[in-house]
């Protein structure tokens, strides 16, 4: 199972359309944010698409914060 949740509101492809994807996700575990460009090494983006991943990498950054800042268990 991965720590990894996925934006469920970023549905973003390329331009070109063969089939590159876009993926946001965030480690539930730490915080960290993943940036993911599937099928290929790069992706064009319109300016209406380029708003919608700044949009997940935002609410991924406010979902990171959450994480990080819980308290922490200390060790036993």
């Amino acid at each position: 199972m991965s720590a990894f949740s996925s934006d469920p509101d970023l549905n973003v492809e390329g331009t070109t359309g063969n089939g590159t994807e876009v993926d946001v996700a965030t480690n539930l575990l730490n915080g960290d944010i993943r940036l993911s460009i599937l099928w290929t090494q790069e992706i064009l983006l319109s300016a209406d698409t380029a708003e919608q991943v700044a949009d997940a990498l935002r609410r991924a950054a406010t979902q990171s914060r959450s994480i990080t800042a819980a308290p922490q268990t200390p060790p036993e």
